[in-house]
């Protein structure tokens, strides 16, 4: 299994066989009490028991010197898997929090405004959030904070040669946005008042391209094992475009596209972990068009455009469905009690045909649950085993695996995206829909972004005509459905039985038949 493990993470995007096969991981370290079942050990054990995961242990403390409690529970906590991942020779994940925070407290924050790392106002007052027109020289600096300590040296020693290594970024630090640009005093005396937007993104983005390539670097040479700094990538939460593209006419202030490219990340980072979300706080929900299903098909160009800018690119996403236990649930309910408000049944069968849905769109490298940093793992593991099983199952079956590897996701020209407020014209026309058409599924368009979708399919396509075959998935969210009727585009309409789960059908344009993948 180890085996498995480390020839996926390390495979290349462009690699001849095709696709990386993914891996499930997770942004619970299990460094609290109350969470110690998603501690290493515990992922050692799955990986040992056959399951495809990509173990991650939480960024060790900073401090140079430790107690003695504070000592033991590193070692207790961090010595044995770090030992037996090196045994085993598997990739990491080192799950921090936002590097650059550290630019926001003392003593950065207290440093003169020419000085200060943070955003400067035009009365010189300073802001906590980051400037992407500040010294650079300082994000290299605190960037070395993070690996040139004794803490994670001890890792280092203990694992010094690994396959991979992703030191993944929450990500989540304030930071001055391109529409108030004009609000940064650095920004009005280099550019003036009145430029374009586009202008104001394109010249925030190199900003924070800079930026963000200063404090990786600071964080790779801070690293005492040579191994360590050949293999890591640095992997940041949303470092990927905006899959809100044309869900509402404000999208461009939470977006810095500019002409000719539609997100920097790939050049500010080394991969990114977009979020899968049905969020707790707005109506996304896995039933209705304002829907993680239909919003990731914004990100398939966009996974091309990554790849352009930066071949090497990794692509992961996040998964959360919206709960986070008793506490946030009584200011926040979560989907899965509206649900079941509305007498819909929710459980990880059905998490999973979720799930499984946005892998086969991005058909990522790493499947990355979110729970929170105290979340019980005896609550939250038959929600991730939904994940981990939809992700062993592309690398049990020669059929998923072939398709995964290989196939080429199937656009539905005949219909645009239901996305459509304010899109500039270089993306007009690019393929952004792939829901297959489904006679169960509103048959009046465009759709409203509250509308109920009853089946979630698409198709990958493999061979060229008379030849060629289609995958199918399918996963209806509230119930099983008997003989869907959906339509492959450029060939015919199949019927198909559907489920909460997901299913999986294989067509066959040659014999005509079609056969449920197993």
């Amino acid at each position: 299994m180890a085996e498995a493990i480390r020839a996926e993470a390390v495979r290349r995007n462009d690699d001849r066989e095709g696709r990386p096969l993914p891996l499930a991981s997770h942004w619970c370290c299990g460094k609290h009490p109350l969470s110690q079942g998603w501690a290493p050990a515990h992922q050692l054990a799955l990986i040992e028991h056959g399951h495809h995961l990509l173990p991650w242990f939480a960024h060790p403390p900073l401090d140079a010197q430790l107690g003695k409690e504070g000592l033991d529970a590193f070692l207790k906590y961090y010595e044995e898997p770090i030992k037996r991942a090196a045994e085993l020779r598997l990739p990491l994940t080192i799950v921090g929090t936002q590097w650059e925070c550290l630019l926001s407290a003392e003593p950065y924050i207290k440093l003169e405004p020419e000085r200060n790392p943070n955003v400067v106002t035009p009365e010189g007052k300073v802001r906590k959030e980051v400037c992407p027109f500040g010294p650079v020289d300082l994000w290299e600096e605190v960037g070395r904070k993070w690996t040139d300590n004794p803490q994670l040296k001890r890792l280092q020693a203990w694992h010094p040669d690994p396959p991979l290594v992703i030191f993944l970024s929450n990500n989540e630090h304030p930071k001055l946005r391109w529409h108030k640009a004009e609000e940064s005093k650095r920004y009005l005396d280099k550019y003036g008042k009145g430029k374009d937007d586009d202008f104001k993104r394109r010249v925030v983005a190199e900003g924070w391209i800079e930026r963000y390539r200063a404090l990786q670097k600071g964080m790779r040479e801070g690293l005492a094992a040579q191994g360590w700094r050949d293999k890591a990538l640095f992997v940041g939460y949303e470092a990927f475009g905006p899959d809100h593209m044309g869900r509402w006419g404000g999208w461009p202030n939470y977006s810095l596209h500019s002409k000719g490219r539609i997100s920097p990340h790939p050049l500010m980072w080394d991969g990114g972990s977009p979020s899968y979300y049905t969020h707790d706080w707005n109506p996304s929900r896995d039933c209705t068009v304002w829907s993680p299903q239909l919003e990731f098909m914004n990100l398939v160009f966009m996974q091309r455009e990554a790849w352009r800018l930066n071949p090497g690119f990794w692509v992961e996403f996040s998964v959360w469905d919206g709960y986070d236990g008793p506490r946030r649930e009584k200011e926040y309910p979560s989907p899965r009690t509206l649900y079941r408000l509305k007498g819909q049944a929710y459980n990880p069968e059905r998490y999973g045909g979720f799930v499984q849905f946005g892998m086969w769109l991005l058909r990522p490298r790493a499947v990355r649950e979110y729970r929170g940093w105290t979340f019980p793992a005896e609550e939250g593991l038959p929600y991730f085993m939904a994940i981990v099983e939809a992700v062993d199952r592309v690398h049990a079956n020669a059929t998923l695996r072939k398709f995964w590897r290989q196939g080429e996701l199937v656009p539905n020209r005949a219909r645009k995206h239901h996305y459509q407020a304010g899109i500039p014209d270089e993306w007009k026309d690019v393929d952004r829909w792939f829901l297959l058409d489904a006679d169960v599924n509103p048959q009046e368009f465009p759709w409203e972004l509250h509308w109920d979708v009853a089946v979630y399919s698409l198709a990958l396509v493999m061979g060229k005509a008379p030849e060629r075959q289609w995958l199918l998935y399918a996963h209806s969210p509230v119930k099983q459905r008997k003989g869907v009727k959906l339509t492959i585009p450029g060939y015919r309409q199949v019927a198909v039985d559907t489920s909460p789960a997901g299913v999986f059908y294989l067509v066959d344009e040659r014999t005509g038949r079609v056969e449920a993948v197993k």
